[in-house]
């Protein structure tokens, strides 16, 4: 197993952890502060979010890309959005909207990928949909550490519109550039 595929697992590997924070935290009978366990959530967020760089650097860099990594990076990325962001909506940080709008985008664009796994087309990710993903991995953990000052409730508030923005956007764009799979 080469070393981008090791960084997937281990990106993956965290998202218990990140759980874990959040919901000691929230547990009423356990002292850690909500407070102390969203900013560990987000330490373990970001540290997640630099594999997810990494290991797609290192990959393409000195050709390490692999069928494991072409599937399990992109899910890994998914699960790990969508585990910080059920926990954002059940902290009141995000409604829970925006939530469907992002993980619906993911999984229309799984099916379309799928469709075109079967006629053996690759679709490579878009550059709308790599912004999504930036813009996301950024959102996430800002508005994840809820820190109490109106500058980051700001950026917060602007980087959650921007990620739903980006999410409609790169479908769209996805959609359209590969409507001849869905044919």
């Amino acid at each position: 197993m080469n070393l981008p595929n090791k960084l997937t697992i281990a990106r993956i590997s965290m998202i218990p952890f990140m759980i874990a924070a959040l919901q000691m935290g929230m547990a009423e009978s356990i002292a850690l502060p909500l407070e102390t366990a969203r900013l560990i959530a987000m330490g373990i967020f970001i540290l997640a979010a630099v594999t997810d760089w990494l290991d797609g650097h290192i990959a393409r860099k000195y050709n390490l890309v692999s069928d494991f990594g072409r599937f399990m990076d992109p899910l890994a990325d998914k699960i790990l959005v969508m585990a910080a962001m059920v926990y954002m909506v059940v902290l009141g940080d995000i409604g829970p909207w925006v939530l469907i709008l992002i993980e619906s985008r993911e999984f229309i664009i799984a099916g379309v990928r799928m469709v075109a796994a079967n006629k053996n087309i690759v679709i490579a990710a878009g550059l709308w949909g790599k912004i999504k993903t930036v813009v996301q991995m950024v959102m996430i953990p800002v508005v994840l550490a809820d820190l109490p000052h109106i500058f980051f409730d700001i950026i917060g508030q602007i980087l959650i519109y921007a990620a739903i923005v980006f999410t409609v956007v790169s479908a769209v764009d996805y959609i359209w550039n590969n409507r001849g799979v869905l044919k």
